[in-house]
């Protein structure tokens, strides 16, 4: 460099339209994943299908908490009250609850059957549920509450399948 060449100052990088995109996609990216890891990490004890009667004992879950419960209808548990009021207990052969439900319930509940009650654990061993679910037929226990009897070692084999088999259709006749 001589004395008189003038001193330039250094050329500032300017980003390319191209540069500025991927930019932008890069970072709306990050913020994505970000958010769907704070969701799961939020979300990481709400997402079961069901708890137990032991479980929800064993977790000291809140009076109000919003949840649904499974188990089995526990026999000679089942009370009418006026209207369509119905009070049963649900079990995994250790722990009992008791369930108040308001409204019709399936055809197909029955005492010592698998229920999934959807409501809200009211605490002291009572849940308020909003609805009942029963099983669809005599083959059928969802998985869930077959799961959770084979732990206990409640499960009767030759009772219900966990996984029906499909149903195969007959043969048309004419």
């Amino acid at each position: 460099m001589t004395a008189a060449e003038p001193l330039r100052p250094a050329a500032k990088r300017r980003w390319t339209r191209k540069q500025r995109r991927l930019a932008l996609i890069a970072a709306a990216g990050v913020v994505l994943c970000l958010a769907a890891g704070l969701v799961l990490v939020a979300m990481r004890d709400t997402i079961v299908f069901f708890y137990g009667p032991t479980e929800i004992v064993e977790k000291g879950l809140a009076p109000g908490t919003r949840m649904r419960l499974g188990g089995l209808v526990e026999t000679g548990s089942v009370l009418r009250g006026p209207g369509q009021r119905v009070v049963f207990a649900v079990t995994d052969s250790k722990t009992t609850l008791n369930v108040t439900y308001q409204g019709l319930l399936p055809d197909l509940f029955r005492e010592g059957q698998g229920v999934v009650t959807e409501g809200v654990f009211e605490g002291a061993g009572r849940f308020r549920a909003d609805s009942v679910l029963a099983k669809h037929d005599e083959t059928y226990m969802p998985r869930e509450v077959a799961d959770t009897l084979k732990k206990q070692g409640h499960w009767q084999p030759g009772a219900a399948s966990p996984n029906p088999s499909p149903v195969t259709p007959s043969p048309v006749t004419k």
